[in-house]
Formats: structure tokens, C-alpha cells, sequence
């Protein structure tokens, strides 16, 4: 048992914004009142529900990849924490998850969605998320590149690709599905893109990634899945690209979706000399479509790892680059790449890139439906997450950063002229609160009674990168595993899956296709639940109580 006292709450799923109370904590979850027990004294300090982070990559076969495409990093590793267990591989872009997890703890961070994962690679992914420490899992299932969906989506099938669906994510043991660049991974084994919504997908008659954006989002929907379709548009990266990122929007004609790094799809121009901030048009049209949310993949100027399942992205940032290039091709299902990349200053699409980020946090109006990311290790470390937060807190200082970009960047922005400056409540929620209610998970993101006992206590401080970079306490599901920067106590934390309503006989019509297209045999195939460490099920509408956990 644990009593926080004296401390300013801000817990804004309860709409509590800086109230000094109690918050008291037995078995893992919060309560109402209890006797005896450990207190502390929060006095002048500030306590926030405990970090959600709805969108990084920090487990998994591509993220191992990377760790061996960029051994400079690993050999550049710097102590971190106090911890009475250390490992190798400590920093960079890249750490080992050993170190992802105490990193996250050390911010103030409970719970983490990792983006991207084929079913080919799940049973690795569990693995190193089990390697994890202390924070809470997810994971989301890459589906809009999957051959045997797509085929399902062009030929009309769609109840047989519904139930294909709910059958890959169960087998994957996972919590929803990605859409990557609909179509165009499938594209790129032919060597090309799917750039176009209303065109076909190269291979396919009449497949547009119009109709896999709408078939996929239905299918979500009419699963009853807790999260929406985790949609990474079309075109990303690209000059222009902001009529892509709308007309998508305009697809989805009202359905639930979550638009992820919505800073890399909101660039207007023609070309690179051309590339300009369209965050103000975006987020006017984003403001006005309520089922909508998304995070922002803000860049930060710094070393990154560019990683995502776009692969004609990233052979095009090789291209454009001559840095290393690696590209992963999962049969039958989506692809990889993966480019090493430095964000400068000086550069002007960086310049551009940078400020599209801080507009978007700062022009969409509600933060419940924005959340903060950074597409880690995409647009930069999660850990920088403080420097962020102090651009949006303070405008000053935000301005003094804006006058060292080059002088042709600033006509191509409207950030100089945004005085918005966020409160600790609107911190809360789009660092907490927000993202998980977006994910669907009623436990996370508050202090209510009933909630899981994930809380950040911080020393107050003018400086939020000093405030949010270092909190005095962390609790994690009742227990102080931080303190003062030494980690106390190391948990494995739970995963969170969903298993969907489908019919089983759906078996029936998969195990033939894999004797045809796979390597793998059908057996060998799902993620066996016992993989899964500390597994939570979420029941769906109409689905067989299973086991809530498993040890």
C-alpha cells in the first residue's frame, strides 16, 4: 500500500488540473482511501498518470537489423541510470531493449505501442519485449501490404478477409493493425511505389490503396478492435504530399482512424528546393473530422535511425542521401528498410521538417485527438521527448530557437507567428491521458479508482526539459521503481493483446495458401501464448472469455 500526499494531480481523464490531493495505491491499482501503508510526501512537486507512448519501434527483427547496421552507436554508449544491472549497448538511436526499457521508466513512461510487426517476426518481437523491463506492452500487426488480405480486398471477399484478419492478429498476439503505405510495399517487389490512391496497385487489376485505406478500417471497426486502424499514409516524406495525407483522410468518410507521424505527411511544394510547411491547411482539416487522432513523429535535430515498413521510402532516402541502406523483404507481407540519418539545422528541409512538427502540436486545437511522438528512432530518440515539451510550454523560447534557422526556412513556416504555449494539464494529456484512451486501454493514462497504479512524480521547474527529463519518483503498478535516477526495481510488465471474433473454420481456407506461398508451415506459424510474458487478453464483443493473464 502507497499514499502520495501534498503533490498538485493533473489527471485530466478525471478533469482534475493541479488539485492537491491524495492519490492512494493497493495491489497495483488506485483506490479511494485505505490505512497505513507507505506515504510520500509530494509536497510542491507535480504528479501525472504515467507515460503512454502510442507509436515507436524498440522490439522486433527490423530493430535488430538496425542495432547491426549501426554498431557506432552501440560503441558510443553512455551510462544512463543508476541500476543495479547493467548491459552493453546502453545508447544511441538503437539501445538494446534491455536499456529501452529503463530509459522509458527514467522519463516517466508506463507504457509503450511498438508499430510494426509482421506475424513472420512476432515471435522475436515477443522475445525482446519480454526482455523489456518495467514498462507495459503492445504491439500492432503490419496488414496493408499482406498478399492474402489484399487478394481477399480486390476479389470483393470482404467477410473472408475480415475473418483472415482476426485470425492474424490473435495468431500474432497482437492489440490492432498497421497500415503502411498501402499497397505500396506490395508494389515495391516489382520495383514500384503506390503513390496514387485511385490507381491500381502495380500486380493488381483494380486494388487501389483507396480501397485497402477503406476495407482495412472497416474491418477494424466491424472487429470491434480497441485501437483503429494505425494508418502511416501514403507518399510519406514526399513534397506535396499533404493532398495525399487529405484525400486519405477523405477516404475513410467518417470511419475511426489513428494517422501516425502526422508531421511527415503535411509538406506542401514540389520538389525539395520547393518544400514548405502545409501544417496549418492539415490541421484545419484534421480539426474539423472528429474521428480522427493521430501523433505528431516531431524530428529534433540530432542523430537518427530512419526504420519503417515504407521500403520504397527508404531505398529513395539512400538515394537521396548515399548514407547506409539496408531493405528486408517479409515474405508474402510487408518489407523493411532502414537508413541511418542526421537532422541539421542548417538544412532546409530539416529546418522545414523541424517546424512542421511544433505547428501541428500547436494548430491542431484538441490535444486529446494529437499525441506526443517522435516515431522514435525516426524523427529522433524518445527520450528527447523533454526538449519537446519545453518548445510547447514556452513560446520565448521557442522563438529564440526559431531565429537559428536559415533565412529561407522561415518563409516556408507560420511558426514564428504561434504564441500557443501548453499547460501542465494539456502535457498530461497528450503524453498520457490522450494517447490512452486512443489505444483503447481504460486502465492506463488516469489516477481514477480502478486505474493501474502508473504514476511520474516531478520536482516543479520553469525548465521543462530539466522537469520531464528527470521525475523524483516512478511508480509502476503500485511499486517505486524509480528514484532520484536509480532504477529500484525491475519488473517485466505486461503485454496487452487482443483476440478477435473469427471462425475458426477460416483455418480451412489458410493452411492450403501456406503450402503454396509460405516457407513457413501453417503449424509453426502463430505466436504460442506461453511466448507472450505477463499477457493481458482484451475481450471483444462476442469472444470466448479466455484467461485474463498469463504468467
Amino acid at each position: 500500500m502507497l499514499r502520495i500526499t501534498g503533490g498538485k494531480v493533473f489527471d485530466p481523464a478525471n478533469g482534475i488540473d493541479g488539485q492537491v490531493k491524495d492519490i492512494c495505491i493497493s495491489d497495483g491499482r488506485i483506490v479511494s482511501e485505505f490505512d497505513g501503508g507507505r506515504t510520500i510526501d509530494a509536497t510542491g512537486m507535480i504528479v501525472f498518470p504515467g507515460g503512454v507512448d502510442i507509436h515507436t519501434h524498440v522490439a522486433g527483427a527490423a530493430l535488430n537489423f538496425a542495432r547491426g547496421l549501426t554498431p557506432e552507436n552501440q560503441r558510443a554508449a553512455a551510462p544512463f541510470l543508476h541500476s543495479p544491472e547493467r548491459r552493453a549497448g546502453i545508447g544511441g538511436p538503437t539501445p538494446t531493449t534491455f536499456a529501452t526499457g529503463y530509459l522509458y521508466a527514467g522519463m516517466g513512461y508506463t507504457t509503450v505501442m511498438e508499430a510494426a510487426v509482421p506475424v513472420l517476426s512476432a515471435k522475436h518481437t515477443h522475445e525482446e519485449l519480454r526482455d523489456t523491463p518495467i514498462v507495459d506492452k503492445a504491439c500492432l500487426l503490419l496488414m496493408a501490404n499482406n498478399e492474402i488480405v489484399l487478394d481477399l480486398l480486390e476479389s470483393g471477399e470482404i467477410e473472408r478477409a475480415k475473418q483472415v484478419v482476426g485470425w492474424l492478429i490473435w495468431a500474432a498476439k497482437t492489440y490492432g493493425i498497421k497500415a503502411v503505405n498501402p499497397g505500396g510495399v506490395a508494389a515495391w517487389k516489382w520495383g514500384e511505389d503506390a503513390k496514387q490512391l485511385f490507381e491500381p496497385v502495380h500486380g493488381y487489376n483494380t486494388l487501389t490503396p483507396a480501397n485497402i485505406i477503406s476495407g482495412l478500417a472497416g474491418i477494424v471497426d466491424d472487429l470491434g478492435l480497441p485501437h483503429p486502424v494505425h494508418l502511416h499514409c501514403n507518399n510519406l516524406g514526399a513534397p506535396g504530399n499533404v493532398d495525399t495525407t487529405i484525400e486519405t483522410m477523405k477516404v475513410l468518410e467518417g470511419r475511426r482512424a489513428h494517422m501516425a507521424h502526422l508531421q511527415f505527411h503535411a509538406y506542401g511544394g514540389d520538389d525539395w528546393h520547393t518544400m514548405r510547411s502545409e501544417a496549418p491547411r492539415l490541421a484545419a482539416y484534421f480539426n474539423s473530422q472528429p474521428n480522427l487522432t493521430a501523433d505528431a513523429g516531431a524530428i529534433l535535430f540530432g542523430d537518427a535511425v530512419t526504420i519503417t515498413a515504407d521500403g520504397p521510402w527508404q531505398h529513395l532516402l539512400y538515394q537521396l542521401t548515399g548514407r547506409k541502406w539496408g531493405n528486408i523483404d517479409v515474405e508474402n507481407e510487408t518489407g523493411c528498410g532502414i537508413v541511418p540519418y542526421t537532422y541539421k539545422g542548417s538544412n532546409l528541409v530539416n529546418a522545414v521538417q523541424w517546424a512542421v512538427g511544433l505547428e501541428l502540436l500547436l494548430l491542431i486545437d484538441d490535444p486529446w485527438r494529437l499525441h506526443l511522438t517522435t516515431d522514435h528512432p525516426n524523427g529522433a530518440c524518445f527520450w528527447r521527448y523533454p526538449e519537446i515539451i519545453h518548445l510547447l510550454m514556452n513560446a520565448d523560447y521557442r522563438k529564440e530557437c526559431i531565429k537559428k534557422l536559415p533565412p529561407k526556412a522561415l518563409k516556408r513556416i507560420t511558426l514564428m507567428d504561434l504564441d500557443r504555449e501548453y499547460s501542465l494539464y494539456e502535457i498530461a494529456i497528450i503524453t498520457s491521458a490522450g494517447p490512452a484512451r486512443a489505444m483503447g486501454m481504460p486502465r492506463k493514462g488516469h489516477l481514477g479508482v480502478g486505474a493501474d497504479a502508473d504514476i511520474t512524480i516531478y520536482n516543479q521547474n520553469p525548465d521543462g526539459v530539466m522537469m520531464f527529463r528527470y521525475p523524483r519518483y516512478v511508480i509502476k503498478g503500485g511499486t517505486v521503481v524509480v528514484e532520484e535516477g536509480d532504477i529500484l526495481h525491475r519488473d517485466e510488465g505486461h503485454e496487452f493483446v487482443v483476440r478477435p471474433v473469427f471462425d475458426p473454420k477460416i483455418e480451412d481456407f489458410l493452411r492450403p495458401l501456406f503450402q503454396q506461398v509460405y516457407t513457413m508451415s501453417f503449424d509453426n506459424y502463430p505466436v504460442e501464448a506461453e511466448r507472450v510474458h505477463g499477457m493481458q487478453v482484451s475481450e471483444l464483443p462476442g469472444t470466448p472469455r479466455q484467461p485474463q493473464s498469463n504468467p
